[in-house]
């Protein structure tokens, strides 16, 4: 008879073990949530609560959109199966394209449209070569970081292009919100966000991504254009890449040829912190801003921390190898228990 409540003790717990993996799966952006008020206490603590100031707050809320940005498109590709180191030179070459062609006389507005097409049109580069001639993208988008990058270079002389002060960059630089706690282009990537997430969760081309990541072959056997939506997820992965580069020139004043180097390895590490597969098919756009968000609290806490800064890509990169062998240790355990439907 003593051993029913042993028994039902256990019971309990196995059940609680299966939602947990429930949830895992389900939502896998929730460690780094767990991670995030993790270090944020550790980082308040060693601060001596200099961290959650909103001076401080206004400056890693002021850098998030612009690494958030490229995480959000790094992330849907990476849902979809392909990867696009690239992003990092067109986060450089559309805003200097901008400065040029205002420098030239251009308004502003159709100078941002067609600084949008050049990122587009260098998205649809990637997918088409990668597509056509059955490549891998890490390679496709690693000649074209190189190639891009050069362009950049080649077209500035190497040297920035003058920003004019009569553009109309308020809209993404002023700062908004209670207390002007929050730079205007935090709306945009709010705004952004939220699209994004929509689609993702909520319409057919989601389902679509999702299914062409994970299921590749059933995608197609069951009529998903796996080929349309590759060429969807490029461009707009270099389109965000080139806006959130623009945002950053403006904020600063100044596009520098050289801006988004080693971007889009910061990029893929926020996707993958974020709870984002790298075998496709599984990640959130919340995941990817989560990601992003502790790259930028990483770094802001090192400094107030007074640690040595040259650290931070230590934790990085420890951070990316621990979410990947966390999360492919979680997976394999949550297939091995029967998780009740």
């Amino acid at each position: 008879m003593s051993a029913a409540p042993a028994v039902r003790s256990h019971s309990r717990f196995t059940g609680t073990v299966r939602r947990l993996f429930r949830i895992y799966l389900e939502k896998p952006e929730l460690a780094g949530i767990a991670l995030l008020v993790v270090l944020t206490v550790i980082f308040e603590i060693r601060s001596g609560g200099v961290f959650l100031t909103a001076e401080n707050l206004r400056g890693i809320l002021g850098l998030l959109p612009e690494v958030g940005l490229v995480s959000i498109g790094v992330t849907i590709l990476m849902i979809c199966g392909e990867f696009d180191l690239s992003v990092g030179s067109m986060f450089a070459l559309m805003p200097v394209s901008v400065a040029l062609m205002t420098d030239s006389g251009l308004p502003f507005i159709p100078a941002m449209l067609l600084g949008l097409a050049i990122s587009a049109v260098v998205g649809f580069a990637n997918g088409f070569i990668t597509l056509a001639f059955n490549i891998p993208s890490f390679i496709t988008t690693l000649g074209m970081l190189f190639i891009v990058r050069s362009l950049t270079v080649v077209v500035t002389g190497g040297f920035p292009p003058l920003l004019s002060s009569d553009l109309p960059i308020g809209v993404f630089t002023e700062f908004v919100g209670p207390g002007g706690l929050l730079r205007a282009s935090f709306i945009w990537f709010a705004v952004i966000g939220l699209v994004a997430a929509a689609m993702l969760n909520g319409s057919n081309f989601g389902n679509w991504l999702r299914a062409t990541g994970g299921f590749l072959d059933a995608a197609a056997s069951m009529g998903v254009p796996v080929w349309w939506v590759k060429m969807t997820c490029f461009v707009m992965c270099a389109l965000l890449a080139g806006f959130a580069g623009t945002i950053e020139v403006f904020r600063l004043g100044s596009p520098l040829p050289s801006i988004g180097d080693g971007l889009e390895l910061q990029a893929v590490a926020s996707a993958v912190i974020g709870g984002t597969a790298l075998t496709g098919g599984v990640g959130t756009v919340l995941g990817a801003i989560v990601g992003a968000l502790l790259i930028r609290v990483i770094d802001n806490g090192l400094v107030l921390s007074q640690v040595d800064a040259n650290w931070f890509k230590f934790a990085v990169g420890g951070l990316t190898i621990l979410a990947v062998v966390a999360n492919s240790w979680l997976r394999r355990t949550a297939r091995r228990i029967k998780v009740e439907g």
